[in-house]
C-alpha cells in the first residue's frame, strides 16, 4: 500500500505542482480557482475521449502501435486538449498570455491525471523509475505541450485581432512536433523526463516576462489614451479636436437623441474600460479592490445604450470603442 501510494504521488504530484506554482507567479490573479478546477476536469474528459479514440484505432482499425503512438496519437490528443482552450480565446475569456498559459497547463494536468491512474491500475508492478519518468516527464510534458499552444494562440490573435481558426494552427503545430518528438523515444525516458523539467520552466518563465511586458505596455498605453478622451467627452474640450470633427460629422447621419445616446455610450465605455485597467493596477501592486456595487447598474446602462444606437451607431462608434479582444474581455472581467 505504502508503495502505491508513492507511485501515486511521483507520477501525479509534479505536473498539479508546476500548476500551482504557474498560478503564484501570476501577479494579476485573473485566474479564478473555480475555472481552475473546471478546466482541470475537462482535461480529464478529453483523456477518457482519447482514450476511447486511441483504443478504436488500435482494436478496429488495427493501427500499428509504434507509427500510431509516434504521429497520429500526439494529433489526436493536441487537437482534442486544444478545443477548450480555442473556446476559452475565442469567447474572450482568456486576457493574457499568462492567463492562457495557466489554462493551458490545467488542461494537460487533467489530462496526465487520467492517464496516470490508468497506467497505474494497469502497470501495478512496474518500478518507481518508471512513475518517476512519467511524472516528471509525460505528465509534465502533457502540460507544457498545450500550455505553449495556448499562449502562441493568444499571442497570434492578439498580434492579428483576429480569433479565426487560422491564428490556431501555428500553436498547434508546436504541440504536436513536441508530443511526436517525446513520443519517438530518440533520448532515453529518463533523459526525455529530465529535458522536459529543465526546459519547460524556461520557456514559462520566457513566457510570463513576455506577458507581463505586454500587459503594462497595454495599460499604460490604454489608460491614458482613454483617460484623455474621456475627460474631453465630460469637459466637452472636444469641438476642435479630429475626434470632435469625427462626432460632429454623426449629426449629418444621425438624429440628434441618437447622436446623445452615442456620446453617452462612449463615455460609459471608457469609464468601464478606466475602471477594469485600474483593478488591474491595483492587483499588481498587491492591493485587492473590492466588487463596485453599481457595476451592474452600469451594465445594463450600457446594453440598453447599445440597444438605443443600434448596429449602425456601434459602427460608426468603432474608432473609439473596441469590442474585441482585451478589450471585450476585461468588460467580462468587471461583470464577474
Amino acid at each position: 500500500m505504502a508503495s502505491y501510494v508513492l507511485n501515486v504521488s511521483v507520477s501525479l504530484v509534479p505536473v498539479f505542482l508546476f500548476l500551482a506554482i504557474l498560478i503564484f507567479l501570476d501577479s494579476y490573479k485573473l485566474v479564478k480557482l473555480r475555472e481552475i478546477i473546471l478546466t482541470i476536469l475537462v482535461g480529464c474528459i478529453v483523456a477518457y475521449t482519447a482514450y476511447l479514440i486511441n483504443g478504436f484505432a488500435f482494436k478496429t482499425l488495427e493501427f500499428p502501435p509504434r507509427p500510431y503512438i509516434r504521429y497520429a496519437a500526439p494529433i489526436i490528443e493536441e487537437t482534442l486538449k486544444s478545443l477548450y482552450i480555442f473556446i476559452l480565446i475565442r469567447s474572450h475569456r482568456v486576457g493574457f498570455m499568462v492567463d492562457s498559459a495557466i489554462f493551458g497547463f490545467a488542461i494537460g494536468a487533467g489530462f496526465a491525471f487520467v492517464e496516470n491512474v490508468y497506467y497505474l491500475q494497469a502497470q501495478q508492478e512496474s518500478s518507481l523509475l518508471v512513475w518517476i519518468i512519467r511524472g516528471f516527464g509525460t505528465a509534465v510534458m502533457h502540460g507544457g505541450t498545450t500550455s505553449m499552444f495556448a499562449t502562441i494562440s493568444k499571442n497570434f490573435v492578439d498580434a492579428k485581432g483576429s480569433n479565426l481558426v487560422m491564428a490556431f494552427l501555428p500553436g498547434l503545430g508546436v504541440a504536436v512536433i513536441i508530443h511526436s518528438f517525446f513520443n519517438h523515444f530518440f533520448l532515453s525516458p529518463l533523459v526525455s523526463a529530465v529535458a522536459v523539467l529543465l526546459s519547460l520552466p524556461l520557456v514559462m518563465l520566457l513566457v510570463f516576462h513576455q506577458s507581463e511586458r505586454a500587459t503594462r505596455s497595454w495599460l499604460g498605453v490604454g489608460f491614458d489614451s482613454e483617460a484623455d478622451l474621456l475627460n474631453m467627452v465630460i469637459t466637452g474640450n472636444i469641438g476642435t479636436t479630429r475626434v470632435g470633427e469625427y462626432l460632429h460629422s454623426l449629426q449629418t447621419r444621425f438624429r440628434g437623441e441618437t447622436v446623445a445616446d452615442m456620446l453617452c455610450y462612449l463615455r460609459l465605455h471608457l469609464e468601464l474600460g478606466i475602471q477594469a485597467k485600474g483593478i488591474l493596477m491595483m492587483r499588481q501592486a498587491g492591493f485587492d479592490v473590492p466588487p463596485d456595487s453599481d457595476i451592474q447598474s452600469k451594465f445594463e446602462e450600457l446594453h440598453f445604450l447599445k440597444k438605443s444606437i443600434g448596429k449602425t451607431g456601434e459602427l460608426a462608434m468603432s474608432p473609439f470603442v473596441r469590442t474585441h479582444g482585451r478589450e471585450l474581455w476585461q468588460l467580462r472581467m468587471l461583470q464577474k
